[in-house]
């Protein structure tokens, strides 16, 4: 292995191997100062990498490489995990190209939970083609939830917005019954704890959304935000945390009172993701807050209709690099920070 010097190692899922995955990849890349920040690992094959470079006329150097031992650190690397030929139907969901988009993810989950890797940088995935026997999960946040310690948050973020999600992936038919007490203070504590941890914010601000349309308005649209979510808010409050609501999530995104908090959470996944990424405007950054090992994605899918075709923007998965980077430094200093804390007589 070169000299690592202090550069973070970052594992990068191949993620849908027919999607635009590789392109925005390949592109993050071509400027040769990322490899200033950070050491790329992509888990995959050198052969699909070259196939995509082929279909996009580009020429970045990689590295081919069998194991970790093997990681150049002024290179892109690509750790061959198969060598067999795999079929690749640029802009088709296939079962081949979800069954390599699981090998990638879980082969890239095994050398972060081993330490190899510093931080886990994952392309989108085909949610329906990736399910198998071993990948029986909604998405990356529940299947990485599974593999790591800890209890997932999902949070979407720019510089100047957090949101976090109650519940994720589930059905809205189920989403009321799901909210209960235990669940929302749960995801207050762990959005708070990751304000702190990794981002660095000493007294967050969190702002809690409702369930119904204006809050329930008493009672006469639902009663969730009266007998859930306003008590256990103020139960929250009480503890001393500097959380507050529920708001009602169309006024609170459109006078931006959004820009007064440090984090939001959103009761439902599209409540928290529309409005989103219509303010993000493909920048945004998907973190997994709450597990023990740093992960974040782009906030966009795998764009099959511009597979490649050289038209995917890789400004979100730019963003979820520097992030991840930089919530590493964060978390690192803060447990160096309180790793002997000051004892009190």
């Amino acid at each position: 292995m070169a000299d690592k010097t202090d550069k973070i190692i970052v594992g990068i899922s191949i993620g849908d191997l027919n999607g635009i995955g590789v392109e925005v990849i390949l592109k993050t890349f071509l400027d040769k100062r990322m490899l200033d920040f950070c050491t790329p690992v992509l888990f995959g094959a050198t052969k699909v990498v070259s196939y995509h470079k082929k279909a996009l006329k580009t020429e970045v150097p990689v590295h081919g490489i069998t194991s970790v031992n093997q990681i150049n650190h002024n290179k892109i690397n690509i750790l061959n995990i198969w060598k067999e030929e795999v079929s690749i139907e640029l802009g088709k969901p296939t079962e081949t190209s979800g069954k390599y988009a699981a090998k990638s993810l879980e082969s890239a989950l095994s050398h972060l939970k081993e330490g190899t890797i510093d931080v886990l940088l994952t392309a989108p995935i085909n949610k329906e083609n990736i399910q198998s026997e071993n990948f029986n999960f909604p998405g990356h946040t529940e299947y990485l939830e599974a593999g790591l310690e800890g209890k997932s948050l999902m949070i979407l973020m720019t510089d100047q917005l957090r949101i976090g999600l109650i519940t994720g992936h589930i059905p809205i038919a189920k989403i009321a019954a799901t909210l209960t007490p235990e669940l929302i203070t749960e995801k207050v504590e762990t959005m708070y704890t990751s304000l702190i941890e990794d981002f660095g914010i000493n007294k967050p601000r969190i702002a809690v959304l409702g369930l119904n349309p204006h809050c329930g308005d008493n009672g006469v649209i639902g009663k969730e935000d009266d007998d859930i979510i306003r008590p256990t808010i103020q139960q929250i409050k009480e503890t001393g945390k500097l959380v507050f609501g529920p708001y009602a999530a169309d006024g609170f995104f459109g006078s931006e009172t959004y820009k007064q908090f440090d984090g939001v959470l959103a009761t439902y996944h599209d409540q928290g993701l529309a409005p989103f990424k219509a303010l993000s405007f493909g920048n945004g950054v998907n973190f997994t807050a709450g597990l023990h090992k740093i992960r974040t994605s782009p906030d966009h899918g795998t764009g099959y209709d511009i597979a490649g075709k050289n038209q995917a923007n890789p400004s979100s998965f730019k963003e979820a690099l520097f992030t991840a980077i930089k919530i590493f430094k964060t978390r690192k200093e803060y447990k160096e920070l309180t790793k002997n804390p000051l004892l009190v007589k």
